[in-house]
């Protein structure tokens, strides 16, 4: 048993893990890396500089099934250095922005230049939530990291997709698919589908909609984010935002994102011009939403009702958790006003997504994306 495999068993020792043959497959592909990795002597290069066979584990399934869990489990036993955490979109936005630098100078492939520059930084990247959803990076993606595995650099990543399904339906697709080969030739490409869903373990006792707005409601949904995020409460005051792209070369910011896990305002969502592309880019990319400040809604705020309803059935048919903070229950949100009378079906679907059969539903399983 490897460095990942000791750390896995002490959880489910402990009761924190339950036993999932998904998670175990896993952890040995884990390990079998962190072998891999010692047994090449620090990661030394071939000759030609290029580093051979699997290096790199891909780890994809549900919400709750223990992906971010296992990467972490990785990144903290297996013994090389430097390493490096982040988000997959905090990684491609600090790539584009390299890219911009090294295009200043005419000397090679600014991808591959970029590459090294990173390989020269980091022996391993572990990538929480990777998903491609602009050109952009579909673009560079293949070219990218094939330099980095040549350079010997290991990569764990997970993803709420199988890679044949990444960036799916996509402008020049065709493009990005020896991305997907080099994912399949490289890594280990493991599905987490076991039967324990445990973000919605940690949904229990929570409270959805909260009345009204206020410090304790607040403070209720702040505890939610962290507590279905597992992060380290000495770093709250360093939650990551994001730049949501929603298309047309716009994007959206994302106040708190971590896990696939957002935090917002009513008045953001709401109170700015948006649109349902805006609504189906949200509900897309996160699993929970948490909206703070919500109002009742008056006669002369029909445009903020009218992009509530379409906020909502977004989050709705794709299953999106909600957490929320307004000053009404939902029959109360939306009393007289223009639309009154559609608002009533976005009264119910609130309930419902209240219950706990909406909460045990996957993200994304009535719809296809």
């Amino acid at each position: 048993m490897g460095p990942v495999g000791r750390a896995y068993a002490a959880l489910v020792a402990a009761g924190e893990l339950k036993p999932d043959a998904d998670q175990a497959k896993a952890v040995q592909a884990l390990d079998r890396l962190a072998s891999t990795l010692a047994n090449r002597g620090g990661l030394l290069k071939r000759l030609f500089g290029k580093a051979d066979g699997h290096c790199g584990v891909y780890l994809w399934g549900g919400v709750g099934r223990g992906k971010s869990m296992l990467m972490d489990l990785a990144f903290d036993n297996i013994a090389i250095e430097p390493k490096r955490r982040t988000h997959f979109h905090a990684f491609m936005l600090e790539v584009h922005q390299r890219l911009r630098e090294a295009r200043r100078s005419e000397e090679g492939d600014p991808v591959v230049r970029v590459a090294d520059n990173i390989a020269d930084e980091v022996k391993f990247l572990a990538f929480d939530e990777m998903m491609v959803t602009n050109s952009a990076d579909a673009m560079i993606m293949s070219r990218l990291f094939t330099a980095l595995i040549d350079r010997g650099v290991a990569i764990v990543t997970t993803s709420n997709r199988p890679p044949h399904d990444l960036y799916k339906d996509g402008l020049n697709r065709e493009l990005f698919l020896p991305f997907i080969d080099l994912i399949q030739r490289r890594m280990d490409v493991l599905p987490l589908n076991g039967p324990t869903d445990y973000r919605l373990d940690r949904m229990q006792g929570l409270e959805t909609w909260l009345v009204p707005n206020g410090p304790e409601a607040t403070a209720k949904l702040s505890n939610a984010f962290f507590r279905m995020t597992d992060y380290p409460p000495e770093d709250r005051a360093n939650v990551p935002t994001e730049e949501l792209d929603v298309g047309g070369g716009r994007t959206l910011h994302v106040p708190k994102s971590l896990k696939g896990v957002a935090v917002f305002s009513f008045k953001r969502l709401c109170g700015e011009p948006r649109g349902a592309a805006d609504y189906l880019a949200i509900a897309r990319r996160f699993h929970t939403v948490i909206i703070v400040g919500i109002p009742v809604l008056t006669r002369e705020m029909r445009n903020e009702a009218a992009r509530f309803v379409t906020l909502i059935d977004a989050l709705y048919e794709h299953r999106v958790k909600l957490l929320a903070a307004a000053d009404a229950e939902p029959s109360g949100l939306y009393p007289e006003g223009d639309g009154r009378f559609e608002f009533d079906r976005t009264a119910s679907r609130l309930e419902e997504m209240q219950s706990a059969d909406y909460l045990a539903e996957g993200h994304g399983t009535h719809v296809d994306d």
